[in-house]
């Protein structure tokens, strides 16, 4: 399985990882078949989220997608954060094999779910 330098440095070093005691929305989304589970945290002000941080229990596909995903909603709004979808997270990683895309799926709904999350407590 040959995986790109992005994918590998996102792997080697995630950003944005670690559990935020004060989050304003949390999604935890997990594939039964690989094991792999996430938690995204939001921290939104107004419309906008302005922080967020991961937790990733899986494959090196799993943390790269999650910390690239944190990346790509940083200073978005909820409904353009809400686009993202894996294939933006796949090509911002410079691909994935065929067999790690489950990975992109889990971080864009992921997002979804801390978005709902936050949504349902305002």
């Amino acid at each position: 399985m040959e995986y790109s330098e992005k994918v590998m440095d996102y792997f080697a070093n995630p950003r944005n990882v670690g559990k935020m005691e004060d989050a304003d929305g949390i999604g935890e989304v997990g594939n039964a078949t690989c094991g792999d589970i996430m938690k995204i945290y939001l921290k939104i002000e107004g419309d906008r989220i302005i922080d967020a941080k991961f937790n990733t229990f899986g494959c090196g596909a799993a943390v790269a997608t999650s910390s690239m995903a944190t990346e790509l909603i940083i200073g978005k709004t909820l409904d353009e954060a809400l686009q993202i979808t894996n294939k933006a997270v796949v090509d911002a990683l410079d691909g994935l094999p065929a067999a790690k895309h489950h990975c992109s799926v889990l971080a864009e709904e992921a997002i979804k779910a801390a978005i709902e999350d936050y949504r349902s407590k305002s």
